[in-house]
């Protein structure tokens, strides 16, 4: 079995805690990933491959200071919970954010996790882009449940859940999902079908993310909004030295350099002028 390197792992997300199997441990790391390594889709959007196993993972992710989505932050995520002693197994959700009321039932395209801690699950979560979980939750339905950001809450559903975020004044759901077991093959599955598809909007726009204890930073294309406890200040990037600049300060991400990256940039910011994105 491949090594993960956890002094690599927390040594990035700033962490320098206890490594025990507690609450505490659990709370802070989960708090510390997203804010650190950011959501972003530049692999899929350039058409190069996204790796799921732990030494591609660790080598864009850690050493490379890149970020990644749902099924790279929480493989990642699994990987270091694990090192550090937790009992943890993977679910799958089918997401339900900005989904008009009707619309059908979407596919299992989510990744979360489930950790087992003291005899009580909880609900584990760095991958949800810009509503990212900063805190675990307790697979407990009905209460509201406080987090670093906005308040959550779990209602029951058929035979899982719905997680629902309390934003603007109002419950929203983000995703639906079952407590069945899911293996890699899974989320292979899935994580090549947004990556490949053309029709994947993953393909289609830049989407970056990064949740800090101050604010929660969303990038769409050259649109950057940073939602602040007490207001939300929005930008637009005019052009790819500026679009770089923001990636590369706000969210902390260090892009490789290649041409076609500068390229898509620059394609982003002249279809979003012409409102074409």
């Amino acid at each position: 079995m491949p090594s993960f390197d956890l002094d690599a792992y927390l040594a990035r997300i700033g962490y320098t805690g206890s490594r025990t199997a507690t609450m505490d441990t659990l709370q802070a790391v989960h708090a510390l990933h997203p804010a650190a390594i950011p959501f972003e889709n530049f692999n899929p959007l350039l058409g190069w491959p996204v790796a799921l196993d732990v030494e591609s993972l660790q080598a864009k992710m850690v050493a490379r200071g890149r970020g990644g989505w749902c099924f790279e932050h929480n493989t990642l995520f699994r990987h270091a919970l694990e090192a550090l002693g937790f009992s943890v197994s993977s679910l799958a959700a089918r997401v339900l954010w900005g989904a008009e009321p009707g619309s059908p039932v979407g596919a299992r395209s989510h990744m979360l996790l489930r950790v087992d801690l003291d005899g009580l699950p909880y609900l584990a979560d760095v991958g949800f882009g810009g509503n990212v979980l900063t805190a675990p939750l307790r697979l407990e339905p009905h209460i509201e449940q406080q987090t670093p950001h906005e308040p959550h809450r779990l209602l029951p559903l058929e035979n899982g859940f719905v997680l629902q975020e309390f934003v603007n004044g109002e419950w929203k759901p983000l995703y639906r999902f079952t407590l069945e077991p899911q293996f890699p093959a899974d989320y292979e599955v899935s994580n090549w079908y947004l990556c490949h598809h053309p029709s994947s909007f993953f393909r289609q726009i830049l989407i970056a993310a990064r949740s800090t204890p101050e604010a929660r930073y969303a990038l769409r294309n050259n649109a950057l909004a940073i939602h602040r406890k007490h207001g939300t200040e929005k930008r637009t990037l005019v052009d790819a030295a500026s679009l770089r600049t923001c990636l590369e300060t706000d969210f902390g991400l260090r892009l490789p350099e290649a041409d076609e990256l500068e390229n898509v940039l620059e394609r982003l910011c002249r279809l979003a002028e012409a409102g074409l994105v």
